[in-house]
């Protein structure tokens, strides 16, 4: 077992974060009043002997009130007798990019797949160097504002673009959609054991017209079905309260479906047991009624929306 501090990323910001290294998991520990420990890499890593792991943790000497973890696909029967909510992925079963195309995709979107074809969109895999990376910084710093709030990887420098886009790089593959010989769009790829997720899907706004994300996922799918991966995974299906309904939406029509995962909570001091049993283990925003957090998401989009108007130079009454 080893201690050291360690960042991940909050908000679009580097976080330093106590961080222990339990056999082969990476354990985070953050929270500033209510101490949570949870794995580092959540997508991509299985606890398989919980038992073992708390009890390592407790010997770690790092202060920690509850230690949560989550069964991955295709685990959706809960394996442990521990305190378990149910949280959700968003996943297209595969089996044939035919059966994806014809009977999973909605029908707008198949449209849109053979839209991106007619306006010229060209989709290919890239290689993760410097020239991609300047490319990505363009359709990142296009707006700062997006789905109804704040870009947080707007204005980001190439230096940190690139060291976010570097990671899993052994597992990763970055396609990217051109129009004109511009990179318009872009999704990368991680090969996670068990199935293939995204961690970034954007494209240009401008473009949107052409449907170059609709077929950026296409070509996700082909890449599935050629290395036999059973899900495609992105993201959540839902985001509880503060879930955009725009992105569930999209998920819908491109075939995802929503899967409930087990995620168990584990006490491990009397304050963890007690924020639990008063639901503080999901922040404040799970402490607040529903139709206030959408209230409060919906005021931020006017703001951020008029803002946007003003920057572009048009009119707001």
């Amino acid at each position: 077992m080893r201690r050291y501090i360690g960042e991940i990323t909050i908000k679009g910001n580097r976080v330093k974060v106590p961080t222990i290294e339990v056999g082969k998991h990476e354990i985070i520990v953050a929270g500033k009043y209510l101490k949570i420990a949870r794995l580092k890499e959540e997508w991509d890593d299985d606890i398989e002997n919980p038992e073992w792991v708390i009890d390592e943790l407790n010997k770690s000497h790092e202060r920690i009130d509850i230690f949560t973890f989550m069964q991955r696909l295709p685990e959706s029967s809960p394996r442990y007798k521990y305190w378990m909510e149910w949280d959700n992925v968003a996943a297209i079963p595969i089996r044939s990019y035919e059966r994806w195309f014809e009977s999973q995709l909605h029908s707008s979107h198949r449209n849109k797949v053979r839209k991106a074809q007619r306006e010229g969109v060209t989709i290919k895999q890239v290689p993760f160097d410097d020239d991609f990376v300047s490319s990505v910084m363009k359709v990142l710093n296009e707006s700062p504002v997006r789905q109804g709030g704040p870009f947080l990887d707007y204005g980001k420098s190439f230096d940190i673009v690139k060291m976010e886009h570097a990671t899993y790089l052994d597992r990763a593959e970055f396609i990217g959609a051109y129009y004109a010989d511009e990179l318009i769009g872009y999704i990368k790829l991680v090969f996670a054991g068990k199935f293939m997720r995204t961690m970034q899907i954007l494209s240009l706004i401008k473009y949107r017209a052409k449907a170059p994300t609709n077929a950026l996922l296409a070509e996700a799918i082909k890449i599935c079905v050629e290395k036999q991966v059973p899900y495609l995974v992105y993201g959540r299906y839902s985001y509880g309260k503060v879930g955009s309904n725009t992105l569930r939406e999209f998920k819908f029509y491109n075939g995802f479906e929503p899967i409930l995962l087990p995620r168990y909570y584990v006490p491990v001091t009397p304050l963890g047991k007690m924020a639990i049993k008063c639901g503080m283990h999901q922040g404040m925003i799970g402490l607040m009624p529903r139709n206030l957090v959408r209230l409060l998401l919906a005021i931020r989009k006017e703001f951020y929306d008029r803002k946007t108007e003003v920057a572009r130079g048009g009119m707001v009454n």
